[in-house]
């Protein structure tokens, strides 16, 4: 189908270009332009036209927990937040550490023909920290990444043995650093909150201990390793001073965790119940600095459902998690406002930095490049509800918050799968 998208601000952050004009789509992807009358028009003026967002944290809860979320639901919010092309963890029931898991999720998901999703595969079997995974068949199934989600992974001669397969096969990867022993039955950061509202807390070391683990680990096996979900300065330091190195690492930061801090716990506010913790005032300063100069390379939703239920009960008892999708591109947008960034630079850590991550074409607009856009508008307030939000989580700490960035059409493989009128 030829499609054009007709006046609007064309924003590229993958070349910096930002200007009022139009953009073609043929058959999926995009063309320098085209002598046919196209088959449909949009008009994008006064709309930001951008590629669409490509989120590397989303869990769309299947296989095994649809009672939190289905499939459906979850594809319905990436899209209404103009998120083109995910990655999904692989801490499903069962765990992604089959073949045929892998193909079925990737089946569901093409059927839907919303957005893109590329499963991360388990890095041990059950995420049970013990055998490896057949790292090689879930590639070959579909597997972009390999992981261990949040479940903690103690044996640090299996992580070990596990870098050195993936390293020998050029498998990247995905870790979210943590001491187990360290963290173990805390919920929220150790600090001057926690302690106050009497919570069980988990010192920041518990990230840069394993951290430093990690990145000895990189060292000795030339693994290419993707740091999940940062929390903590010394952790961005450590990152930093890691890539000043030359070592193969890159990283990324939960959007909440750019604009919260432990103060945000308030009084036992569980939908604040996150994986990593919100930490200090200091630390969220840190991580939204280090995205803003490259340090972090991208931010994510690292959208999680909960069902109401498990976010009813006391914060110490409340399921960790917070949906994210539909909140990803206005929070965004907060940040790179927040930080005098300019658009392109803004739009660049959760569109064409995240690709280059995903080791996938999108995240540009450029002639050849897959027809995946977004149009928004970036001056629209919204108010943040329940009946807002298409996921079928209504879990997020920006409840009743009004933000500003709307998304009017998502555009996949030159399909618009969705727009509002």
């Amino acid at each position: 189908m030829k499609l054009l998208v007709k006046g609007g601000r064309v924003v590229d952050p993958a070349s910096g270009r930002d200007q009022i004009g139009d953009v073609y789509v043929s058959e999926g992807r995009l063309v320098e332009s085209f002598k046919d009358k196209p088959e449909k028009t949009i008009d994008a003026k006064g709309l930001v036209v951008a590629p669409g967002l490509i989120d590397l944290s989303a869990r769309l809860r299947e296989p095994g927990y649809e009672y939190k979320a289905t499939l459906e639901s979850e594809m319905d919010a990436a899209v209404a937040g103009g998120v083109t092309s995910l990655a999904c963890p692989p801490d499903t029931d069962p765990a992604l550490d089959e073949p045929g898991l892998v193909d079925m999720l990737r089946r569901r998901a093409k059927a839907l023909a919303r957005a893109r999703v590329y499963p991360i595969g388990a890095l041990t079997v059950k995420l049970a920290g013990e055998r490896l995974t057949e790292m090689a068949e879930l590639a070959e199934a579909g597997c972009v990444a390999f992981s261990q989600a949040n479940a903690p992974l103690a044996d640090t001669n299996v992580l070990w043995r596990a870098m050195q397969y993936a390293a020998t096969f050029g498998f990247p990867v995905w870790l979210r650093v943590e001491d187990g022993s360290l963290a173990r039955g805390g919920v929220a950061h150790d600090g001057e909150v926690a302690t106050r509202l009497g919570l069980p807390g988990i010192p920041a070391f518990a990230e840069t201990l394993a951290l430093g683990s990690l990145l000895q680990l990189v060292r000795a096996t030339g693994s290419r390793v993707h740091v999940c979900r940062l929390s903590s300065a010394v952790a961005v330091e450590m990152v930093r001073a890691a890539k000043d190195e030359g070592l193969p690492v890159s990283c990324d930061v939960g959007i909440h965790h750019v604009h919260l801090s432990e103060m945000d716990l308030g009084y036992y506010d569980s939908n604040c119940r996150l994986e990593p913790p919100l930490r200090s005032q200091r630390d969220r300063a840190s991580l939204a600095a280090g995205l803003a100069d490259g340090t972090i390379d991208c931010a994510v939703s690292d959208h999680t459902p909960v069902d109401e239920d498990q976010k009813q009960k006391p914060f110490a008892e409340a399921e960790p998690g917070a949906t994210g999708l539909e909140l990803l591109l206005p929070l965004a947008l907060k940040w790179g406002a927040q930080a005098n960034l300019p658009l392109a630079k803004t739009l660049a850590r959760v569109t064409s930095d995240a690709a280059r991550i995903l080791g996938v074409q999108s995240g540009r607009i450029a002639t050849g490049a897959p027809a995946d856009l977004v149009l928004f508008d970036p001056d629209e307030l919204w108010r943040v509800g329940p009946g807002a939000l298409k996921s079928q989580g209504k879990n997020t700490p920006f409840l009743g918050y009004e933000l500003a960035g709307r998304v009017r059409a998502t555009i996949v493989a030159g399909k618009v799968v969705y727009e509002r009128r």
